[in-house]
């Protein structure tokens, strides 16, 4: 956790202002693996596909595979991320749609200017993740628990040795009171 050193003015401004015990408000983000979330409204879905990479300490687990995906969609109780088909095709290098989506995590979770890791040809060599931005929801999924459904089409059959991976990444507000060092989740 990062620590802020103060002059004194200010020092004795925090001072007075832990003094009138305030609770301070702080919002931070948290990632999990699950699939089913309570209370927390799911801003980013991250998924990903590991094929025979199961006990092999050979085998690059930072690498992901595409197995030949060519749609995603992201169920909310009902409503559906992302709203239009993917058109992912990755024979034919038609994967613009998807790199896009990842290329705009940046931007979107972070809010700076996308920078990307990966190139498109390391992108669809490497880690071909679907990043599906669904922060943009309806009132009625942002409180009590949220069912998840992820279903996707591919062009092939999926191998029997792949494993799927979603990282759900949500918003938490706490109340935090520095008087007493209680922790409030909101």
């Amino acid at each position: 956790m990062p620590h802020i050193s103060v002059s004194d003015v200010e020092r004795l401004k925090l001072v007075g202002y832990v003094a009138r015990n305030v609770e301070l408000e702080a919002a931070f983000r948290v990632s999990r693996l699950s699939l089913l979330v309570q209370l927390e409204k799911p801003r980013f879905v991250i998924v990903g596909f590991h094929t025979d990479r199961k006990n092999k300490s050979n085998r690059n687990f930072s690498h992901f595979d595409h197995c030949n995906l060519i749609n995603m969609k992201l169920y909310l109780n009902s409503e559906m991320f992302p709203y239009d088909n993917l058109n992912i095709n990755f024979e034919n290098n038609q994967i613009a749609t998807l790199y896009d989506m990842y290329a705009k995590f940046q931007r979107s979770y972070y809010e700076k200017e996308n920078e990307p890791i990966f190139t498109p040809s390391e992108f669809k060599k490497f880690t071909p993740l679907v990043v599906i931005d669904c922060s943009h929801q309806n009132e009625s999924l942002k409180s009590g628990s949220v069912e998840i459904r992820l279903e996707f089409e591919t062009n092939k059959d999926i191998s029997p040795n792949t494993s799927c991976y979603a990282l759900i990444i949500h918003d938490r507000l706490v109340k935090y009171n520095p008087l007493t060092s209680s922790v409030r989740i909101l």
